[in-house]
């Protein structure tokens, strides 16, 4: 297939291109606008592929999308872009707004004229959304969510993507555009950018300064390696029945603060600390962020039950993986910590996206 990536050069669109391109024949377009957390030194390893292809294209520029449509003539759209962290939409909603929604509909708009046109080939078109676990809520201490879980987002990145959801849902039933959805579980891995809970963590330790963990580190998050989430969103694509949600999940629930705990224990087999004790040592409460939900939680058993897919990593086995390799590129990190300085020092007086 003709696949047509967007936000490909993010942590979740780079890890699914260099599972398309390493483990499959399709083509890729990466379609992505390098914002702040696009890096094509995600995609170094396939970027001279004979498979890949790349533009640096806003997905809310329609004329921009209109032309890709029609020059790359996609078989399918796997539609990753979205600006996608609570903080941040809590600080300025407008960005969210529009990326998540105006550019989702956008990009349905291209989507449908290149459909149409298909004849006797666009039942074989699949346009996959890609979204998360939050447009959901938040649980207590019991259930999970499943496909059927009523949407009730609590903050301005949530309600952005439930709205994004619910289009493609309506462009599906009312157009009749061969859709597919998955809500994942908060994905983890190498490559992904500071802000976030583990990789800031990590990169923390590393400098020995204070580690932030929200509130009292109690909130409960099911984490996902994202290499098992690019081999599921690959299956979907592939397998999935046109007009159902997929959720995706890592059957891998930990509260935030034993995240944190469990990378510091790492840290001090792998790096040893500045001060020559162990990095928990450098754990600090600080004051919990608005709205924070309480618990996350994702039952998978659609996709095991209709398509066979389990994650492949325990988290044990994810987060060693990852925090090895913070240890050992800190030339993919390092330039972002320079180049996104005042975001970053923002950023990091919280605790990372949880």
């Amino acid at each position: 297939m003709r696949i047509l990536v967007t936000g490909g050069a993010g942590f979740i669109g780079s890890a699914l291109v260099r599972h398309l391109i390493d483990r499959t024949e399709h083509q890729v377009l990466v379609v992505d606008k390098l914002t702040y957390a696009g890096n094509l030194a995600s995609l170094a390893s396939v970027q001279h592929h004979a498979r890949y292809r790349f533009s640096q294209t806003d997905i809310c520029d329609r004329p921009a999308i209109g032309f890709i449509f029609e020059t790359f003539q996609p078989d399918a759209v796997m539609h990753l872009a979205a600006e996608s962290h609570v903080d941040r939409s809590i600080d300025g909603p407008a960005d969210f707004v529009n990326t998540n929604v105006v550019g989702t509909y956008a990009l349905l708009e291209a989507a449908l004229a290149h459909w149409r046109t298909l004849g006797s080939h666009a039942a074989a078109f699949r346009f996959h959304h890609i979204s998360t676990d939050e447009v959901y809520g938040s649980l207590s201490d019991e259930g999970r969510f499943t496909e059927d879980t009523r949407y009730d987002p609590r903050s301005p990145y949530s309600a952005t993507k439930a709205a994004s959801d619910h289009l493609v849902r309506a462009w599906g039933h009312t157009y009749g555009l061969p859709i597919l959805i998955t809500n994942c579980s908060n994905n983890y891995g190498p490559r992904q950018f500071p802000e976030k809970l583990i990789p800031l963590t990590i990169i923390k330790g590393l400098a020995g300064e204070p580690l932030p963990v929200y509130g009292r580190g109690l909130n409960v998050r099911d984490w996902l390696f994202v290499e098992d989430h690019a081999e599921a969103l690959t299956l979907v694509l592939e397998r999935g029945r046109v007009g159902e949600v997929y959720n995706i999940g890592g059957n891998a629930e930990r509260r935030n603060i034993d995240v944190v705990n469990t990378i510091c224990a790492t840290l001090d087999r792998v790096a040893k600390s500045k001060n020559g004790g162990s990095h928990s040592a450098l754990i600090t409460f600080v004051p919990d962020r608005p709205g924070h939900d309480f618990r996350y939680a994702i039952d998978f058993s659609k996709l095991h039950a209709e398509l066979g897919w389990s994650p492949r990593f325990s988290f044990e086995q994810g987060l060693a993986a990852t925090v090895k390799w913070y240890v050992e590129n800190r030339d993919w990190w390092q330039p972002l910590l320079s180049a996104h300085a005042a975001d970053l020092r923002r950023g990091l007086a919280r605790a990372g996206g949880q």
